[in-house]
């Protein structure tokens, strides 16, 4: 085996390991929220069976209410629009330019 080979065997398998890393450390987090997530879900559960509502927005009928994640709003307005004022004889250019491109087709 050279030692060209043996450097790529040795960075991919470095490579791996890190993504492999990568993973179970992701998945760990995802359950941990998920089992923090069932708690209060539970919990919810038990205050609306108590309580016989579910606050403000009426009764659900005793069945717990399942927790949705929150996704970021959108933002209302884009980014600033950039104007630039043409003179006429650069619009006139402009136009021409315009009109020899569609002859090319």
């Amino acid at each position: 085996m050279s030692e060209h080979d043996a450097i790529l065997r040795v960075t991919g398998a470095a490579a791996l390991t890190l993504v492999a890393v990568a993973c179970t450390a992701g998945l760990a987090e995802a359950l941990r929220r998920g089992r923090g997530r069932r708690t209060r879900e539970r919990e919810h559960a038990e205050a609306v069976r108590r309580h016989g509502r579910h606050g403000r927005h009426g009764s659900h009928g005793g069945m717990p209410v399942p927790a949705i994640p929150v996704i970021p709003r959108q933002r209302q307005t884009g980014p600033c629009a950039e104007a630039v004022r043409l003179t006429p004889a650069e619009r006139d250019a402009f136009a021409g330019l315009v009109r020899r491109f569609g002859e090319d087709g």
